[in-house]
């Protein structure tokens, strides 16, 4: 088949072990983003199967309509960027493996590295170090400190026992299922949203961004943090009202930020008012980019391709689009 990957910004793709595993197929790599859909239905318009790298170009029913190739769309986890009506209209079959019962350990070990960083002033500390300034200020130890976990999911879990073992506390805020699962699992569940906000020493989101959860932090939220607490987002920006944060950021509570997600991803231009605050640390989505979650991420991807080239597809999202009596 002819398969096109996008988005592999740093060409890693090749580099891995399960990339053999397309050994029998003809092959494309793109390593820049591009969001014109004129140039992307050019570069794809003898595309078979589409590689997509998580979220980063969405697929929507205008791109669609103008890849008259295509016949497979594989990608690992969720898929708010992508049109499965279009797709199934055209016949096209989405593979998807949700990963069901398996955190992302990669993006629970950058929260918990971005709120050490963030609590001890480490990318502060090296700027000034560099600049001759030795010892700019405290940090903060995290022992006896209250994180609040809003979301107790795969990865909300992997951070409570983090927590537990570095002698914090942990408070849990979510859907009934996940407070319930919390209390059971020896944690502390808050009485209510407000408690929640006040509590934390520093406050970690996990949600999925559907609209039920889209700007579920909002201003008010924020206002309630204490003025040395720290705000930690390697979810969804869309969790957080647009403009809330920066807000909250100026106004002093929280007192500091560490985040991982922007509205608009990549960031190309540095105007980004997050990125020229003292008090926030910030990454460039990079939670879930290691070596060894690619491995896990595109084996599972290319194996998809390798069963639809088999005739016998998985993970299937929308079953609508096969053949009638397949």
């Amino acid at each position: 088949m002819r398969v096109s990957i996008l988005d592999d910004w740093s060409d890693t793709l090749r580099t891995l072990p399960c990339f053999s595993l397309l050994d029998a197929h003809d092959v494309t790599v793109f390593n820049d983003h591009v969001t014109d859909e004129a140039e992307l239905s050019r570069r794809l318009a003898k595309t078979e199967a589409l590689v997509l790298i998580r979220e980063r170009t969405p697929l929507r029913a205008s791109l669609i309509n103008r890849l008259p190739d295509l016949r497979l769309v594989s990608q690992r986890s969720v898929y708010p960027h992508i049109d499965v009506d279009a797709l199934t209209a055209r016949g096209v079959l989405l593979c998807s493996n949700l990963h069901p019962g398996s955190p992302s350990y990669a993006t629970a070990e950058l929260t918990w590295g971005l709120i050490i960083a963030a609590m001890r002033g480490i990318p502060q500390q090296m700027n000034a170090m560099k600049k001759g300034r030795w010892q700019i200020g405290l940090g903060s130890t995290l022992r006896g400190k209250t994180l609040g976990i809003f979301g107790y999911g795969r990865i909300g879990g992997e951070l409570a026992k983090y927590a537990r073992v570095f002698g914090m506390n942990v408070v849990v805020w979510g859907r009934e299922p996940s407070r319930e699962k919390a209390l059971a699992d020896g944690y502390q569940a808050a009485r209510d949203k407000a408690e929640f906000f006040s509590r934390a020493d520093i406050l970690t989101l996990h949600m999925r961004l559907v609209p039920a959860t889209r700007g579920i932090v909002d201003g008010d939220d924020l206002a309630r943090m204490k003025p040395d607490s720290l705000i930690v987002n390697t979810s969804r920006a869309g969790l957080i009202a647009p403009g809330a944060l920066e807000a909250a950021l100026k106004a002093g509570r929280p007192g500091r930020a560490a985040i991982d997600v922007f509205d608009v991803e990549p960031i190309e231009r540095v105007d980004n008012p997050l990125l020229h605050m003292d008090n926030v640390v910030c990454t460039p989505h990079i939670g879930y980019v290691t070596r060894e979650e690619f491995q896990l991420q595109f084996t599972d991807i290319f194996e998809q391709i390798n069963a639809f080239a088999a005739g016998a597809p998985v993970n299937v999202v929308n079953p609508q689009a096969l053949p009638t009596g397949s």
